[in-house]
Formats: structure tokens, sequence, C-alpha cells
């Protein structure tokens, strides 16, 4: 079992982490915040360093951005998460005392990140790379191991296919897999696997009757006004459905929902 900020990952409770794609203003993410809050999520997510594939995208507002998110969460009592894309980065994080790294697709083999992170004590949650095997992923997760790091959570978030349908494909085989070839709690990503918001509520669903210790999915305000991935987020009445199901869901395969952190 992970612990973030009192929230526990794995043994028998779901989880849910829940927040914009990106930290883009103090109203926003404070938004944003009691939102997930109020519909009974864990852990607050947005990202303060983002990882774009056109330059010209919105790429965060770095350490500003790290500090809003901060504030958010400890505004509504939830612990946050946040993405970290160089060791160069880490003092930021630790500064503003950020209660889980996250490493994202891109970084999964950034070896030298992973070193890093791993000595500065901090629970970690390692995204699956677009195209890496299960054998490199927890390979990855290995050397996170090796060089300190005790709090490490591993999610998958759809890898790279042939089919265009859908953002990704979610490859839910990991999940029963996983539970014979690791003890580390893993989390499933459905906002990134599909890019499509109908799909989300489903693919939680099943997410967790697979196995899953919980979800992260991306929420927001206001999608259409959100500078990132906000084609792929859902709307806080619908954040609040996906949670009442996962409850549901949870108990229909004799889990417990975790209690969210009180204020």
């Amino acid at each position: 079992m992970v612990d973030v900020g009192g929230v526990p990952f794995g043994g028998r409770g779901i989880t849910v982490i829940a927040g914009p794609c990106s930290v883009e203003g103090k109203e926003v993410i404070l938004e944003a915040a009691g939102i997930a809050k109020r519909a009974g999520a864990h852990v607050l997510r947005g990202g303060g360093f983002k990882p774009r594939t056109s330059p010209y995208a919105f790429q965060g507002l770095g350490k500003e951005g790290l500090r809003l998110l901060k504030a958010a969460g400890d505004s509504v009592g939830m612990p946050v998460i946040s993405e970290i894309m160089d060791a160069a980065q880490l003092p930021a994080f630790l500064d503003h005392d950020i209660d889980c790294l996250q490493v994202g697709a891109r970084n999964m083999q950034n070896f030298t990140l992973l070193k890093a992170i791993a000595r500065a004590g901090k629970p970690v949650m390692l995204k699956r790379g677009l195209s890496a095997t299960i054998e490199e992923w927890l390979q990855a997760a290995e050397y996170l191991a090796a060089f300190g790091s005790e709090g490490i959570i591993l999610c998958e978030r759809g890898i790279r296919t042939f089919e265009t349908a859908t953002r990704n494909t979610l490859d839910l085989t990991v999940l029963p897999l996983m539970r014979q070839w690791t003890h580390l709690p893993i989390i499933v990503d459905p906002s990134h696997a599909a890019g499509i918001p109908a799909l989300i509520p489903p693919l939680s669903r099943a997410s967790i009757a697979a196995g899953a210790d919980g979800v992260a999915v991306e929420c927001h305000p206001r999608p259409k006004e959100a500078r990132s991935d906000g084609a792929q987020a859902l709307l806080p009445g619908e954040l609040s459905g996906l949670i009442a199901d996962a409850r549901i869901m949870a108990a229909a395969v004799g889990r417990s929902f975790v209690a969210p952190v009180r204020v």
C-alpha cells in the first residue's frame, strides 16, 4: 500500500484522482478543487509543467502552477499530484511539497529522472509508456525501487495501436496480469486512454471490475475553455456520476471506496 498525503493506494480500497489537465490560474484551479472535493475524489491533479506535442501549445505555468495547485489542494483538504518532466524541476516540487510526483508516459524510460526522484522520498505514480511492454514498465518501476523509492503506483493510460477511433487503446489485460507479477498498486487513466468523455465512465467501471486500485480522470469547470485537453475533460456532474458508479462497482467486486480526507 502507498500513502499519498493520508490517502491509501492499494489494499482493498478504491481511490480517485481528479482535476484539470493543467493549472491555468488561481480561480480555475480553486474551482476545480472544490468540484473534485464535493464529488468525492481523494487526490487533486493538475500540471504545472506540461509536455505538449506542439511547441506552440500551452506549456503550463511552471513553478507558479505548482504553488497554485498546492494552495488549492490545501484549501479543500486534498493531497496533490503533478507531473515532473526533468530532474532539474525536482527542487520546485519539493519546495512546494507536492504530495506525489507523476512520471508521464513520455518519460517512463527517462532513467536519469527516475533515479533523481527515487531519492527524493516522495510517492511516485509511473505511467506506462505509449508503446512500452509490461516488462519494460516494470523494469522502469524497478529503477525507482532500486534507487530508494518506497511508494510506487503504476498507471495504465492506454497504449498506441493502429486504432484511431480513440486517443489510445486501454489495455485492461494488464490489471489481472499485474496481480500475478507485482505487489504494486495500479490505477487506470481512462481520460488519456479514450480521449472521449462519454467513454470515461464505462471504462472506469470496467477498470475497477478488472482489478484496478483506482482511476485518474480529468475534469474541468468549463472544458471548452480549457487550455489543454479540454476535449477529454469531464464536467462537474459527470465526475460526480463517475464516482457514484465507482462506489457501486467497488462494492460489487468486494472492495470498498476509500473515505475522502476530511478538512
